[in-house]
Formats: structure tokens, C-alpha cells, sequence
């Protein structure tokens, strides 16, 4: 009888750890239709705007949102320059003084060193490269000059 009564305790147990996650799939759906149910809705059922909102200009994919049309319209773009604006170089010059110091660092290993995502460097480090400042080899990236012992 005992085994019986744990067998089920266990099945239950078990149970209950399989819908505790859609019970509280559950409860937030009820609180988001309550939340719905307060916007009013017009005539023909859809949820009505305030008057004040209005429907913003389409913008090309990709664009910032606020920005309108395609990139380079105007008479001001044809003298702004294009694509991401260049920061003041500080990155750059903490990465160039890391690989320096630690000739074979990875992407990874630097980023953890700079307390930052390692995607931001994956742009930093082949900009460093163009300007003959570090190398890469085999995921590793290096000094182009030995670094003074």
C-alpha cells in the first residue's frame, strides 16, 4: 500500500512541475486581457487611437526609428557623411595597449579584460588591422611590431 500511495505522490508531484509553468502562462494572459479590455474600441471593434497619435512616415529597413525616407534624400546629406559616426578612439587605443601587452589574446579573453561584448570589437580590431596596428592570426590577434621587453 505504501508504494502505491508514494508511486502516486510522485505522479502528481511530477504532474503539477509540468503545469506550473502554464499556470502562469495562464495568469499573465488573464492580467493582458484585463489590460486590453481598459482601451476602448471604436465602432468596428478595433482598439480606437488617441487623437493625438498619428501614423509615423515609413522609414527603409534598418533605419533608425525618427528617420524618414531613404538615407542620402536632402540637399543636407549630399555634404553629411555617411554610415556610423566614429568615436573618440578610446577602444581602440585600450585594445592596441591590451594585444600589446598580451601578444595571441582572443577577441573573447580582450573583451573580458575591457569589461565589454565581445561584438563591439569585432569591429574595433579589424579597424586596428587596416591601419597596420595589430594582426591576426589563426583567431588570435597580435602586434604587427614585437612589443619592447
Amino acid at each position: 500500500m505504501t508504494e502505491f500511495l508514494d508511486s502516486k505522490r510522485r505522479e502528481i508531484a511530477d504532474r503539477i512541475a509540468e503545469l506550473a509553468p502554464l499556470i502562469s502562462e495562464y495568469e499573465q494572459l488573464q492580467e493582458a486581457a484585463k489590460a486590453l479590455e481598459q482601451i476602448p474600441s471604436d465602432s468596428n471593434g478595433s482598439a480606437s487611437r488617441p487623437a493625438t497619435a498619428r501614423v509615423p512616415a515609413r522609414r527603409g529597413p534598418g533605419r533608425p526609428r525618427g528617420s524618414k525616407g531613404k538615407p542620402g534624400g536632402g540637399k543636407a546629406a549630399a555634404t553629411a557623411t555617411r554610415g556610423r559616426r566614429k568615436g573618440s578612439g578610446k577602444r581602440q587605443t585600450e585594445a592596441l595597449t591590451l594585444v600589446s601587452h598580451h601578444p595571441g589574446i582572443t577577441v573573447s579573453e580582450l573583451a573580458q579584460k575591457m569589461g565589454i561584448q565581445p561584438t563591439y570589437l569585432y569591429r574595433v580590431l579589424p579597424d586596428l588591422e587596416k591601419e597596420g596596428k595589430v594582426r591576426k592570426q589563426d583567431y588570435k590577434w597580435h602586434p604587427s611590431t614585437p612589443a619592447a621587453a
